[in-house]
């Protein structure tokens, strides 16, 4: 097989390597990619917003395969372009990645197939949403109705924060059109997870469950980012919990955007917070989440192309998944200033690692003039396996200081606090 990986993040970094062990796999190609992504794939200078681009290049070198990492591509059509022209393409179409491409689809989506998720009001205005908030509790939860690169969710204390945040939203344009429309939601208080799923339309196999940690500081604190670490198991999650996610969540997903006319083929992410009244849908994602996608290539077994062109040509049947009986961390080193302003074209140092069980999958670096540079806030993803969650956290956090570069900054409590919630349920 001849497979184009479309994205140039940890991420795709992460599915480029387990592609690579494919047997069925002979060429793996990336676009646009990233200095790590070079090492197992032939890099190739192509935007992901490129579309007509991308297909023509996968229409030239008759690729058998194209896995879309983001979801820009997804949401402006790319999968729609591809199967135009009978080109075998892993992801949903544009009607249906809306239920990531637009906040105010999918809670109107949830609130007609009955998916639990947090109440919220639609607001298109600074005013509307003054009105909204007189309404509200809280803390309260607002959030951009468009792609905000998991940055345009913010948790206000009060009217003085939520007044600020509607300012740079509607006044200052920060997230441009992406924020012509936002949601005012309750907050929810639990546990976040997330669970996944691959689906062909008609049937599905989950993922193993993961634990995302959004926020840039320890113990949960700053601005939301695109995610400073995960691991898997989510450890948060029982087996009981995970066959109701099912049940309430994911299959009613599947079945109603069926009904909608939007058939969504891929991989269903939904964002949870398990509540005391039972998991509630915070957002789904319509691609592979970012970091857990690097924890969870860690412990799969299965030959990760062959069941991406299973879904691609509508043929999952009864797949099931086997995983590694071990556990996977990943904590994310970024650029001090991150999710805000922060440098780029710094040098990025890498230190040797004697320990094969740890995997650095590159997030923003590019080789420039012979020096690895940063181009992006998450640089590296620095993850390892091993029999147990406490065993792979140590091994990463020895792994971390040898990448090195100026303002390097990383969360310090990946996994801490549900190792804790373990020890406590066993009674150690």
């Amino acid at each position: 097989m001849r497979v184009l990986v479309v994205g140039q993040g940890a991420r795709e970094h992460a599915i480029c390597w387990k592609l690579r062990q494919s047997p069925l796999v002979k060429e793996v190609y990336a676009a646009p990619g990233n200095a790590g992504i070079s090492q197992v794939a032939d890099c190739v200078g192509i935007g992901v917003a490129d579309i007509i681009e991308l297909a023509d290049f996968a229409e030239k070198l008759k690729m058998d395969l194209t896995v879309v990492g983001p979801e820009l591509p997804l949401t402006l059509g790319i999968v729609d372009e591809f199967q135009k022209r009978r080109l075998p393409i892993f992801g949903p179409t544009r009607l249906a990645a809306e239920l990531e491409g637009s906040k105010v689809f999918s809670k109107e989506f949830m609130r007609k197939y009955r998916i639990p998720t947090a109440q919220a009001q639609v607001c298109a205005s600074t005013d509307e949403a003054k009105t909204a908030l007189k309404k509200t509790d809280y803390p309260a939860v607002i959030k951009v109705e468009g792609l905000a690169a998991g940055k345009g969710v913010v948790i206000v204390n009060s009217a003085k924060e939520a007044n600020k945040y509607l300012e740079l939203v509607f006044d200052d344009k920060k997230f441009g059109n992406a924020a012509n429309r936002i949601l005012i939601e309750e907050f929810l208080e639990g546990e976040e997870v997330s669970f996944m799923v691959i689906t062909d339309g008609t049937r599905f196999v989950p993922m193993a469950p993961a634990k995302d940690y959004k926020k840039a500081k320890d113990g949960d604190t700053g601005p939301n980012t695109g995610g400073m670490g995960a691991h898997s198991p989510a450890v948060v999650l029982s087996g009981e919990t995970a066959a109701e996610i099912v049940k309430t969540i994911m299959l009613p997903a599947i079945q109603g955007m069926a009904e909608e006319g939007r058939s969504y083929s891929g991989c269903l992410y939904a964002g949870l917070m398990l509540t005391a009244k039972g998991p509630k849908v915070l957002e789904f994602n319509c691609r592979f989440g970012d970091p857990e996608t690097q924890v969870q290539v860690l412990r799969l077994e299965d030959d990760l192309a062959e069941l991406l062109l299973k879904v691609a040509n509508g043929n999952l049947e009864d797949t099931k998944l086997t995983w590694k009986k071990e556990a996977a961390a990943c904590v994310v080193v970024a650029v001090e200033g991150y999710p805000e302003e922060y440098p780029k074209g710094q040098e990025v140092i890498l230190d040797p690692i004697n320990d094969d069980a740890v995997v650095l999958f590159h997030a923003g670096t590019v080789k420039k003039g012979g020096q690895l540079v940063n181009v992006a806030g998450r640089v590296m993803s620095v993850c390892a396996h091993a029999a147990t969650l406490s065993e792979a956290l140590a091994k990463v956090y020895r792994a971390v200081p040898k990448v090195r570069f100026e303002g390097a900054r990383y969360r310090r409590d990946i996994g801490y606090r549900a190792l804790e919630q373990r020890k406590h349920a066993v009674g150690e």
